[in-house]
């Protein structure tokens, strides 16, 4: 991809995160999910921590809280206010950056600990991002991430959402291939050791019925909000991709619109 393309993209994928409200879906619907990371991680006082795609902070906030010093850095900075209004109230600091998750501002091994929650996953080109990980962690430091898995809810979703959405960019990787396995060892090698790999489920209990999960994330979650800006002028693709998402939520539904999200926990430490 040249320069000029590749300005557009993130341009782009800045926007689109824009849309919607992230912060609303980081603290309605998946609320613990940056603590879970923080614990596994076992982040805490003393520590110099960056959280990549940090969003509204949904990991970088809980890290410090734990008496972390805490980098939160995020291609879009649109998120950072809201992040910024959730710590004030929690009565934490933290610094707030835009960085672009595969060209990181950071010098080499400059942090004890690199995290991603559902957030470095959404960088297209999967193996940079990956690199930039692992170079600005310290040797003996942690990488810990949080990836929606393929065969997950939201993994689900995004396939769910791909036949109304414009085609990716040459070279792009889907999302959810960060929630697999063999891909993620792919991406990090033998540059890391202790390299754990679990899959869980964040338990999702905010919405009523399936039809109030399709509304909430046509409003509030930046790539859906996308795909429907892109067929807004053809009611018919609407009315498909409503129901395509409302009978997912129905299929996972577990009753009472409790739902089960997998998601791939990963922690690693930065080999010499």
């Amino acid at each position: 991809m040249t320069e000029s393309g590749s300005t557009d993209l993130k341009k782009r994928h800045r926007a689109m995160w824009a849309l919607g409200d992230y912060s609303a879906v980081a603290t309605e619907v998946i609320p613990g999910l940056g603590r879970r990371l923080v614990e596994a991680c076992r982040i805490g006082p003393g520590q110099r921590v960056l959280d990549v795609a940090a969003g509204s902070g949904n990991a970088a906030i809980p890290a410090a809280e734990s008496g972390a010093n805490v980098v939160a850095s995020d291609l879009t900075p649109e998120l950072f206010e809201a992040g910024r209004r959730i710590a004030a109230a929690k009565g934490v600091d933290l610094h707030w950056q835009e960085a672009d998750a595969e060209a990181l501002p950071y010098a080499d091994a400059e942090f004890d600990a690199v995290i991603s929650c559902v957030g470095v996953m959404f960088a297209p080109f999967h193996q940079a991002a990956a690199d930039e990980l692992v170079r600005v962690t310290k040797p003996g430091g942690t990488i810990g991430l949080i990836s929606w898995t393929p065969t997950g809810f939201i993994g689900q979703m995004f396939a769910a959402m791909k036949p109304f959405a414009p085609p990716p960019p040459p070279g792009a990787q889907p999302p959810p291939l960060w929630g697999d396995e063999t891909h993620v060892r792919s991406l990090l090698g033998d540059r890391v050791a202790d390299l754990e790999l679990r899959r869980e489920n964040a338990v999702i209990d905010r919405f009523a019925d399936a039809a109030e999960f399709r509304d909430f994330f046509k409003t509030y979650y930046g790539p859906t909000v996308a795909v429907y800006k892109s067929i807004a002028g053809e009611p018919d693709k609407i009315t498909q991709l409503d129901g395509a998402l409302a009978d997912l939520a129905a299929r996972h539904d577990m009753g009472n619109g409790r739902m089960e999200w997998e998601y791939l926990l990963v922690t690693a430490r930065r080999s010499a």
